[in-house]
């Protein structure tokens, strides 16, 4: 059995209209630097979105939070940030930012399995809750 990795993950935020500081938790970036480990998930709900700001351009912010996953990723083709170590990529995407895509403060925790972790976050924080019976 692998030992439990500690992790720090924040939760990506779309803030359609700053001004209102209303947001739609849309990703996570998760990272463990024992691991070198460093990715992020993305699923945006354009309906919950467009409930907030029915103008927002969907596709273009789209292709701003495509570059959160290809910086974790590193390397070229997300230079100059991609070619930082993976720490550094990590604190430069979760630093406080007054845009349309904000992260959440850092957070930790223990692990086994950082996939699997970071795919229980991706339930927990993003995606709706599943409907269950009434009890």
């Amino acid at each position: 059995m692998r030992a439990h990795d500690t992790y720090d993950y924040a939760v990506i935020r779309v803030v359609p209209r700053v001004e209102r500081e209303e947001f739609v938790n849309v990703g996570i970036i998760l990272s463990c630097e024992r691991a070198g480990f460093l990715e992020a998930r993305i699923e945006l709900d354009e309906a919950r979105l467009r409930m907030l700001d029915p103008t927002l351009d969907i596709e273009s912010l789209r292709r701003h939070l495509d570059t959160i996953p290809a910086i974790c990723r590193g390397g070229e083709s997300a230079a100059p940030i991609g070619l930082l170590p993976s720490r550094a990529r990590f604190h430069w995407l979760t630093a406080k930012r007054s845009s349309i895509i904000q992260t959440s403060p850092v957070h930790m925790g223990r692990c086994g399995d950082l996939p699997a972790t970071l795919d229980h976050l991706m339930d927990r924080m993003v995606r709706p809750p599943k409907a269950t019976a009434p009890r």
